[in-house]
């Protein structure tokens, strides 16, 4: 559930600001609204926190040895040494840079020789120009006789000379094709040694460097703790204030507080002298979104944070079922009990070991432990294990299996001998989990707004999906099986469908946009009749979209087929039993890797999207966190 909020507004003196913050911040209650404080302490701490950020990332690809012994700095001492390490990476850089540059102009001048610009400037002095020249072979013989030239080199493509001009101009009759060669700004000499001088300071910093990359850790440490001392100086620096000089100027700042937390803060406000202001949500507020569910349900929360997916504090909390969809998602989308087998195994050894350690259990790791669950349950219905023919499974293996979708049992559904294929069959899991998960969305959407006529655009929405639903079995399984004359039972399922869409679309026009009056709610569908009847296909291909469970889990099953195939004809020479192990372990690791991949593509978007569209939901929060000592989790 979406724990209900409460707006406060804290109101203190002025002078007591610091004291009231420190209290507050050890009280962890308040979600404070977004200030953007500003003081010559922030500025340093931004700075500090930076220096810390940069030195993690550039120390972070040293080598350090193992257990190494560093001291124990103190956190003035880290700073410097962050900002020192920044210093010396950017003089690195710069050094890297300037190596790079003068290379290229000791390219410039390798056919050339040493050149030096003073022997240039001596000779003018004498009253002798030279400049340098590079031109084409075949042209050099083109320069007139009157024009002054000393040959230096050349080779089958150019020729360098010198020329010997006193007016220090370009004649005029010297080829275009003539190019001037530039004068270095120091000589080749000089150039070599700044390259070796160069060399020698980055591997002095890059000794310093690997020297300091021991206090990783520590700057670690020191970042964490910058960050909630920018946090603070922040909120201190941009609270809104009086600022007369007076004893009872005040200060004040708003923010969000569970309801169950409402009580501890009035009691801290009457112990700290605080005036407390608290006030429903309103319908222009922004709270943040705080959940609160069962152990289960709270299983799904690694996967949300990491998607960074909060929902908006008046949309629906779905935390229960992303978890029970997603699972069953993972199973067929990974498809492969072997596949989920190794899951689990692995989950297990990282459980003991997190125990053996006295850590607490991560519950990412039960999460990963459900999902792979999940997989061996799919690879015990479909008989599937790592990509085998069912045929060289034990027969114990194949009777667990669920006939109408194993591959076991193909050869009886193949369409001749049944109405459906065992793909078909697939297919037509995959549309009944449409029909399921949609379903739940709309009737969650009908209980919101039971109290009111919208309920009835509900229920039209849910009609609907249920005629559309045989609609894409019509079209996409068998017009046959599922047919417009269809009966079942004595009903006439296919000709019920049309009408449940009808009926359906008429409810949904009506009443999805009313608001306390049947008229203007027609009148607004009639405004947006585009996106009405774009509303009916954005149904079909809702549910036609969940046939990827199928269609995913088919290409990985080929892969690891293909992998057995490539691999099985090395499996009986003892020379190439190496190369039999490399491609298993390659190729089918390769395909858990896109298993993965193919998961959180497809099994989260059938729940942030299709099952979320149904919801109406825009995942439009963001996440509940006080202004507390320790780093929010």
């Amino acid at each position: 559930m979406i724990v209900p909020m409460k707006k406060v507004s804290i109101i203190i003196l002025e002078k007591e600001k610091l004291a009231a913050l420190t209290a507050l911040r050890k009280l962890g209650l308040v979600h404070l609204e977004s200030v953007e404080g500003a003081s010559e302490k922030l500025s340093a701490l931004k700075a500090a926190h930076s220096n810390a950020f940069t030195s993690i990332s550039i120390l972070s690809e040293m080598k350090v040895k193992k257990h190494a012994k560093v001291q124990q700095l103190t956190s003035e001492r880290v700073a410097q040494l962050c900002a020192d390490v920044v210093k010396l990476a950017e003089q690195r850089k710069s050094l890297i840079d300037r190596i790079a540059a003068d290379l290229t102009e000791l390219d410039r001048f390798e056919k050339w020789g040493g050149v030096d610009p003073a022997d240039f400037a001596f000779l003018k002095e004498k009253g002798i120009a030279l400049a340098m020249y590079e031109i084409p072979s075949d042209k050099y013989l083109q320069i007139a006789d009157a024009v002054d030239t000393i040959l230096v080199n050349s080779d089958k493509k150019d020729v360098r000379f010198l020329l010997i001009a006193d007016s220090g101009e370009r004649p005029e009759s010297l080829p275009p094709e003539a190019f001037e060669v530039p004068m270095p700004v120091a000589s080749t000499a000089e150039t070599e040694v700044e390259i070796k001088d160069a060399q020698k300071r980055i591997g002095e910093i890059d000794a310093i460097l690997l020297k300091n990359a021991a206090y990783v850790p520590q700057i670690k440490s020191f970042r964490e703790k910058i960050a909630k001392e920018i946090e603070f100086e922040n909120v201190y620096s941009g609270m809104k204030a009086e600022h007369e000089g007076k004893a009872t100027d005040l200060a004040w700042i708003s923010g969000y507080v569970p309801e169950d937390a409402l009580a501890p803060l009035e009691a801290a406000a009457r112990e700290n002298n605080w005036a407390l202001a608290s006030a429903d949500i309103e319908a222009d507020d922004n709270p943040p979104t705080k959940l609160k569910n069962n152990k289960v349900a709270s299983l799904i929360y690694p996967l949300t944070d990491f998607l960074g997916t909060v929902p908006g504090y008046r949309e629906f909390d779905i935390s229960g079922w992303f978890l029970l969809f997603f699972t069953i998602f993972f199973g067929m989308i990974f498809g492969d009990g072997g596949y989920g087998l190794l899951v689990v195994i692995a989950m297990i050894v990282m459980m003991i070991k997190t125990k053996k350690e006295h850590k607490p259990m991560h519950p990412g790791f039960i999460l990963i432990f459900l999902l792979g669950i999940s997989s061996v349950a799919w690879g015990i219905l479909t008989c599937s294990w790592f990509g085998l023919s069912a045929e060289v499974l034990p027969d114990a293996i194949k009777k667990l299996s669920a006939p109408p979708i194993s591959a076991a049992y193909s050869d009886r559904y193949d369409g001749v001998h049944s109405l459906l294929t065992t793909d078909q069959n697939l297919q037509v899991l995959c549309f009944s989990i449409a029909f399921i998960q949609l379903s739940i969305a709309h009737v969650k959407c009908f209980i919101r707004n039971r109290k009111s006529l919208k309920c009835l655009g509900d229920i039209g929405g849910l009609f609907m999906l249920w005629g559309m639903v045989y609609v894409v079995l019509m079209l996409v399984i068998s017009s046959a099986v599922f047919g417009i004359d269809k009966i079942v039972f004595g009903v006439p399922i296919g000709k019920v469908a049309l009408v449940l869409l009808g009926t359906g679309f008429v409810l949904n026009f009506i009443f999805s946009n009313y608001d306390g009056s049947i008229g203007a709610s027609i009148l607004e569908s009639c405004k947006n009749i585009i996106s009405v009847i774009l509303g009916v296909v954005n149904v079909f291909s809702d549910v036609l979209s969940y046939i990827r469970l199928w269609a995913v889990a088919l290409a990985g099953g080929a892969i690891s087929s293909t992998v057995n195939s490539m691999a099985g004809p090395l499996l009986g020479h003892a020379v190439f039993f190496l190369f039999f192990v490399i491609l298993v372990v390659f190729g089918h690791g390769l395909n858990i890797i896109l298993n993965v991949l193919s998961v959180i593509v497809h099994g989260v978007r059938l729940n942030t999207l299709e099952f979320s569209n149904h919801l109406g939901m825009e995942w439009s929060g963001y996440k509940y966190e006080p202004f507390k000592e320790s780093v929010q989790n």
